[in-house]
């Protein structure tokens, strides 16, 4: 592959920063390959063996040696630690929700490193929560290892209540093991099921068996790399022994085709919801359950073209979400003896149908309800409809820029809790009756305080407009803090696989706004804000669409108009023409994908930005296919082994693009020793190209995590300590002055 001519200014580092201290040794050697006819280097490659092996623990600990000693020493990072602390202390809670005689809810008093599960004894004939005093812990897994890295990651319980099967993940591994406790007595069943992954538990109806996704172990040392594929729905029966387990369907032809079993509220009815990776399509196959026995599963909705997502059964009907006829989405009804047999019951609107809940309805003539979670403009909006006729029944007020976490409702209820956050306040529990609409405040004993008062925050939203294509793009700052052109200013993005960026509430973009920075969060191309033409404008042949949006928002942000960029507001009050920031004082940053996105934006244009910070990234898009979970990814990214898609990743994977003698902005790059979704592998090789390829003067470090997967479950020490990193890091080189006396 033929490289580009060096870029980038002689130096990019802004005057005053700190410089970057020598890069350890790394090996390099002469490997070259040709794939479909381009000579592709990866000097790197050794750095993809298992982290046990001793070259690479050598490696991480010498980089880690470096990364640390320099972000421990920079100004302001205890007191961004203090802040943190602080922030993340304070209590939160999901929504709760009831099974038969039993309520449940998860809590974390602000100072526990993982959420726990309470549990309390239901009122009759009522949907209303308990009151705080009749609440008990059901399941902690703070006891579960002394440094806090085994989290409670998927629960199941059974239709009356009984019974909870939860998933256990350790060092935030996607592999999780399955037990069983009982609610009443808190009596845990010896029962262990392990080897489980990228599936939700069901129950069988008489609550003595459950249904689960399993795979083969992987070979010992790759559990952390191996490919996954081959899934199976398995039944574990109660008091027996996993090898004793019976798979209840598999597709050997299939072995990408992974499985979300549902069991219907009457216990009539399997559901098989089957993804091919991260396709944004899927397929519905249904079996009926009589007298325990499940009986042959088969095609209800087989052609693989549409998103399906189950919401139900109603009658002899299944509710579906849909994209169907509908990019936006819509919710059909589809006969279960007669697939053929459709129609329509919330049609389509202007803004994104992204959920939607069946609540109620349990029995013939009782009433019911469809709660539908919409998207305009990336924010949320939550509509009441019949879900026999579809009317719309009301719209429910949600507080200000909002995003709904989490939604409970059950086949038995008349009312929802949801779970409410924005930009300026962390998750609230709100009770809505679908009766009149009423709603009020959730009070169960674990009430979030409020974020500090004395600082008042604005959320503007803007959309940047370029080469046709309006990119929503939301800023937060504190309320003294107007546009300059030299506010130190954090670019933040994802974009991709349908998944939307709305408003939430992170302690550390908090942090950074109380300290005077400006965040800036952008809605790109290739997420899930516009539904599917989105998404499709910004995946596999269209990816570098994320990077062009991107790349916009940073030119807007800087007062750069030469691309006849240009802004609207979607706020009152916000000044579309100002110029918040420069090149000296803007930085990026994004997660996973995003961490691609941050890769790609450092590469294609060096000289737009101060500081970059890839976490846990695909970087490498010659080889992601070959470890854990990366060849689903071809989705979004198009598949390395085809000429066609590989000539397209080759214009844009991070790792190959990095050129000797380039001036790049100060990086850090982060990742997990045991990150089983996207292997350290990627994060490796490109911290090590870059630190060989720096022109400038400006530091380029690798910072890894040790018992630390992809992110999930990380517990909240680690991520005090991760976060005061990286926004001492952004705040040492785009300028922000950080009081030491804060927090």
């Amino acid at each position: 592959m033929s490289s580009p001519e060096p870029t980038g200014r002689a130096s990019r580092s802004r005057a005053g920063a700190p410089s970057g201290p020598a890069a350890p040794p790394v090996r390099r050697d002469d490997l070259v390959e040709d794939l479909h006819g381009h000579h592709v280097a990866d000097p790197y490659r050794w750095l993809e063996a298992p982290s046990e092996d001793p070259d690479v623990q050598a490696f991480v600990a010498a980089q880690n040696a470096v990364t640390q000693a320099h972000l421990h020493a920079l100004p302001g990072r205890e007191a961004f630690r203090a802040q943190l602390a602080k922030l993340w202390s304070q209590p939160r809670a999901g929504a709760p929700w009831r099974r038969g005689t039993r309520w449940f809810q998860l809590r974390n008093d602000g100072t526990q490193d993982q959420d726990i599960l309470w549990t309390a004894r239901a009122d009759e004939h009522t949907s209303q929560a308990p009151t705080a005093d009749r609440w008990e812990v059901l399941v902690d897994p703070g006891t579960w290892t002394e440094d806090g890295t085994a989290s409670l990651t998927s629960l199941a319980v059974t239709d009356d209540g009984a019974r909870l099967a939860y998933a256990r993940s350790d060092a935030g591994s996607d592999w999780v093991t399955w037990r069983v406790v009982e609610v009443a007595t808190g009596e845990q069943h010896p029962d262990v099921v392990t080897w489980s992954k990228f599936s939700p538990c069901a129950w069988m109806p008489d609550g003595e068996a459950f249904l689960y996704g399993a795979y083969d172990p992987p070979a010992a040392g790759q559990e952390h790399a191996a490919a996954v594929r081959d899934q199976r729905v398995q039944r574990h029966r109660l008091g027996t022994d996993q090898s004793e387990d019976v798979v209840v369907h598999a597709r050997p032809d299939q072995p990408e085709w992974r499985f979300d079993p549902q069991v219907s509220h009457d216990g009539r009815w399997l559901v098989l919801t089957i993804h091919r990776g991260t396709d944004p399509t899927s397929r519905i196959h249904v079996a009926p359950i009589e007298d325990g026995h499940i009986g042959e599963v088969r095609p209800l909705l087989d052609d693989g073209d549409a998103s399906w997502t189950a919401l139900g059964v109603l009658g002899d009907d299944l509710l579906l979400l849909t994209d169907d006829q509908a990019p936006l989405g819509r919710v059909v009804a589809v006969d279960l003896h007669d697939p053929t047999s459709r129609r329509p019951v919330v049609e389509e609107s202007d803004d994104r149908l992204r959920a939607a809940r069946l609540v109620g309805a349990a029995e013939p003539h009782a009433p019911g309800w469809l709660v539908c979670v919409r998207l305009q403009h990336a924010v949320a909006r939550l509509d009441v409809h019949d879900p026999a006729s579809g009317e719309h029944q009301r719209q429910l007020d949600l507080p200000g820029l909002a995003t709904v976490t989490d939604l409970s409702g059950g086949r038995h209820d008349d009312a929802i809790h949801v779970a409410v956050e924005g930009f300026t306040h962390p998750i609230r529990i709100e009770r809505y009756s679908l009766v009149d609409g009423a709603h009020e405040p959730l009070t169960t004993g674990a009430d979030q305080a409020p974020v500090d008062g004395d600082v008042e925050v604005v959320v503007d939203q803007v959309r940047v407009q370029h080469a046709g294509v309006a990119v929503p793009l939301f800023l937060l700052h504190r309320a003294d803090v107007t546009p300059d052109g030299a506010r130190p200013t954090v670019l933040w993005g994802y974009g991709g696989f349908d998944i939307p960026v709305t408003p939430m509430h992170r302690p550390a973009w908090r942090a950074w706004v109380e300290a005077g920075g400006v965040l800036a969060v952008a809605c790109l191309r290739g997420g899930g804000e516009y539904g599917r033409a989105w998404h499709d404008d910004g995946r596999r042949e269209h990816k570098q669409h994320v990077f062009d949006d991107a790349l916009a928002c940073a030119a807007w942000l800087c007062g750069d108009r030469r691309a006849q960029i240009h802004a609207d507001a979607l706020t009152d009050g916000t000044d579309a023409d100002a110029v918040w920031s420069s090149p000296d004082h803007l930085g990026v940053e994004g997660r996973s994908n995003g961490g691609l996105l941050v890769g790609a934006c450092l590469t294609q244009a060096p000289d737009r930005f101060a500081s970059a910070v890839p976490e846990v990234g695909v970087l490498d898009l010659t080889r992601f296919h070959r470890f854990t979970i990366g060849w689903a990814w071809t989705s979004d990214f198009g598949d390395p082994e085809d000429p066609e898609d590989l000539a397209v990743l080759l214009r844009y994977s991070p790792y190959h693009h990095l050129v000797d003698g380039t001036a790049y902005p100060a990086t850090l790059v982060t990742t997990g020793d045991t990150d089983d979704r996207v292997v350290p592998a990627h994060s490796y090789k490109f911290a090590a190209a870059l630190q060989r390829a720096q022109g400038g003067d400006a530091p380029v470090l690798l910072r890894v995590d040790t018992s630390a997967g992809h992110g999930a479950g990380k517990p909240v020490s680690k991520l005090i300590e991760e976060r005061a990193d990286v926004l001492a890091f952004h705040a040492a080189h785009l300028g922000l002055a950080v009081d030491a006396s804060a927090g």
